[in-house]
């Protein structure tokens, strides 16, 4: 993601440590000096990674309903008999690998809950795409429940998700209003170059937000950003990035207090509120300066700084002019946003 991708490396070290030393190999389960399947069957090996603001896996499991029966049965091994293989375990509730890696099956997307980009995109999610994933999912809950139960907590899920999505698209759309008036303060030219070295709308994703108003030509895209930006786009960010992530993750994991109370959907709330409060008093601002006949020039900390100046756009900018990221990348397909396939649209 851009946020991590623009930036020096130290200042990522959160990601880089997961996604390229962890990431997918067996000492990341089962220890390098203990390599023992009954450490790796243990739901907090997830923990190290599968946590935090834009990935809450962990706390909407540890504080769910399964995670409460984990973290008190755990000790007792006539509840969780760590001797036995995944395949053949018989616990008193589920861990991340039962329901995850059902019987010991390591491609954990195949058993994953999510449909699509960790539950933000806006995706029908009772689509016909979706059914073989959809009644996996329901074949693992049925180990405990009704199938009845399993369709209806999708569905309660989906129900989340999608009130979620109609809140992001009204702060999004106060956002989209406020640059394509031309009110939004600072503008994306009057910033340093974004991850791609270009001035791109940081929240015109894809193809789906196309004019001059946003920056880049026709079919460009633009990233999230966490820094450098305004005010209202930071919000906007968290709140499909942070909040709505809650919502979904608290739902599937049975956790309804993350979904709701902790920054779920009360904080998308709050973000909304605020963007409102935002727009409001830069429509206002601006209103007051052209009757005053006041010209407003951006602060030049907007375009540089110690740090901005370390950002990959003005690195680009500066060592490679006229090129982009995907100019200099050998192989840009890793990082080309421009289209989503079509079945997530």
């Amino acid at each position: 993601c851009a946020w991590s991708i623009e930036r020096p490396p130290g200042d990522t070290a959160g990601c880089t440590f997961c996604h390229t030393s962890s990431e997918e190999r067996c000492s990341t389960c089962h220890r390098r000096h203990q390599f023992d399947p009954k450490v790796a069957w243990h739901a907090e090996q997830c923990k190290t990674c599968h946590w935090g603001k834009d990935h809450r896996d962990w706390e909407a499991y540890d504080i769910g309903l399964h995670g409460v029966v984990y973290q008190v049965n755990k000790w007792d091994p006539k509840q969780f008999d760590w001797t036995k293989k995944l395949a053949d375990a018989d616990y008193v509730g589920p861990t991340c690998q039962y329901c995850h890696m059902r019987g010991g099956h390591h491609n954990v997307q195949r058993f994953g809950t999510v449909y699509t980009s960790m539950g933000m995109s806006m995706a029908d999610r009772g689509a016909p795409i979706w059914k073989e994933k959809r009644d996996r999912w329901t074949s693992v809950c049925d180990d405990c429940h009704s199938p009845r139960f399993a369709r209806e907590n999708l569905q309660a899920l989906d129900e989340s998700v999608k009130d979620a999505g109609l809140k992001y698209r009204e702060t999004f759309k106060v956002a989209e209003d406020l640059i394509k008036d031309g009110v939004a303060d600072p503008m994306p030219k009057d910033l340093c170059p974004d991850w791609s070295g270009q001035h791109i709308w940081s929240l015109k994703i894809g193809a789906y937000h196309d004019g001059p108003e946003y920056g880049g030509k026709t079919g460009e895209s633009g990233e999230f950003r966490m820094s450098n930006c305004t005010d209202v786009e930071r919000l906007c960010f968290e709140s499909v990035g942070y909040f709505q992530t809650y919502i979904f993750k608290g739902m599937a994991h049975g956790s309804w207090n993350d979904a709701t109370y902790s920054d779920g959907s009360f904080g998308m709330d709050r973000w909304l509120v605020n963007v409102k409060q935002d727009a409001s008093q830069a429509r206002r601002l601006a209103a007051l300066e052209k009757k005053v006949g006041v010209t407003w020039v951006p602060e030049s900390f907007w375009k540089t700084g110690e740090w901005l100046d370390q950002l990959t756009g003005p690195y680009i900018v500066k060592n490679h002019p006229g090129k982009t990221i995907f100019d200099l990348c050998p192989d840009p397909g890793w990082l080309d946003t421009h289209h989503a396939p079509a079945e997530e649209v």
